[in-house]
C-alpha cells in the first residue's frame, strides 16, 4: 500500500506541473523548481527509518547534486530557442548533465569527504 501512495503521489506532482504548463510557463516552473521531490523522498525515508543522521547526509549530498542540473536548464531553453530538435536537445542536455554529474561526484568525493 504505501508503494502505492509513493507513486499517486509522484504521479500527482507531474500531472499538476503539466497542466499548471497549459496556464501559465511560470507557474508550473515555480512548481518544477520546488524541491517537492526531494521534501517528499525525504519524508518517506524519514517515517521508514526514522534516520536523522541519514537524512542530514542526503540533503548535504543533495545540495552538492544539484548544482549540475542547473546548466540543463539553460542549455535546454537555448537550444530549442535557436529550433534545435527537441529530442537531440534533450539528449545532449543529458549527456552533459551526467558529465556535471561525474565531475561533482569526483570533486565531492575528493575535496568534501563524502
Amino acid at each position: 500500500m504505501l508503494y502505492a501512495v509513493k507513486t499517486l503521489l509522484s504521479a500527482l506532482i507531474i500531472v499538476i506541473a503539466t497542466e499548471l504548463s497549459k496556464r501559465s510557463s511560470s507557474l508550473a516552473a515555480f512548481i518544477l523548481a520546488l524541491p517537492i521531490v526531494s521534501i517528499i523522498a525525504i519524508c518517506w525515508i524519514y517515517y521508514e527509518s526514522e534516520d536523522t543522521l541519514k537524512i542530514a547526509d542526503i540533503t548535504y549530498e543533495t545540495f552538492w547534486y544539484v548544482l549540475p542540473t542547473l546548466p540543463m536548464f539553460l542549455l535546454m531553453s537555448y537550444f530549442l530557442r535557436n529550433e534545435y530538435n527537441f529530442y537531440l536537445s534533450l539528449l545532449a542536455c543529458c549527456v552533459i548533465t551526467a558529465i556535471l554529474f561525474a565531475l561533482t561526484q569526483y570533486l565531492v568525493s575528493k575535496f568534501l569527504l563524502v
